[in-house]
């Protein structure tokens, strides 16, 4: 109802969103190369909001060619008509974000005694993609926890970027780097709402 009313009177509808990725396998360090090379293009852009969604458009488009290692996956979100309160909510999602991959976690404790000494390549990779656009895109605003949903997701997140809809972008991912390792124990501690796609 406050919904109709808001549209009724011209309020401005601003959606903030937060997907979460995991995918697993063998291939998937690969990955952190186009996360590292977006991230360093996005802090060399100062906050350029074109900038930002031409790499989350690589991004999304690196995701959908690795589909057959998506594992896991969960979104959420909230409607605002205040622009103040919903970047409150990217501020407070972005906190939230940046404190799962890694502050806490100790990598030196993850080898026994019983492995062959080497430089660890992580299985895991979780990616956490954060948005605040103008409008109402159906695609997004649903569970998209299976893959046929999520595909249409990631596709909504590129049109968001092209119809110059996005105000805020935000990417984190775990491991940070290459090298890192991300184990099952930390994905179940520091992601539990992941759901198996």
């Amino acid at each position: 109802m406050r919904d109709t009313f808001n549209r009724m009177i011209g309020r401005t509808r601003y959606v903030v969103f937060r997907l979460f990725l995991h995918l697993s396998g063998g291939e998937v360090a690969p990955i952190l190369g186009t996360l590292n090379r977006a991230a360093r293009e996005a802090i060399d852009a100062d906050g350029d909001l074109e900038v930002l969604g031409q790499e989350l458009v690589e991004i999304c488009e690196t995701l959908l060619r690795y589909d057959e290692y998506w594992l896991s996956a969960a979104n959420e979100g909230d409607i605002f008509w205040d622009e103040g309160e919903a970047g409150d909510y990217v501020n407070e999602l972005f906190t939230d974000s940046a404190q799962r991959y890694g502050a806490e976690v100790d990598f030196s404790s993850s080898s026994s005694s019983n492995e062959p000494l080497s430089i660890p390549v992580t299985r895991n990779v979780v990616i956490m993609l954060t948005v605040a656009y103008e409008g109402e895109v159906p695609d997004l605003e649903t569970d998209l926890s299976n893959i046929q949903a999520l595909k249409e997701g990631l596709k909504a997140l590129i049109n968001l970027h092209y119809k110059h809809k996005l105000r805020a972008i935000q990417v984190h991912y775990s491991p940070a780097q290459l090298g890192d390792e991300l184990t099952n124990d930390q994905l179940l501690q520091y992601f539990p709402e992941l759901i198996p796609l």
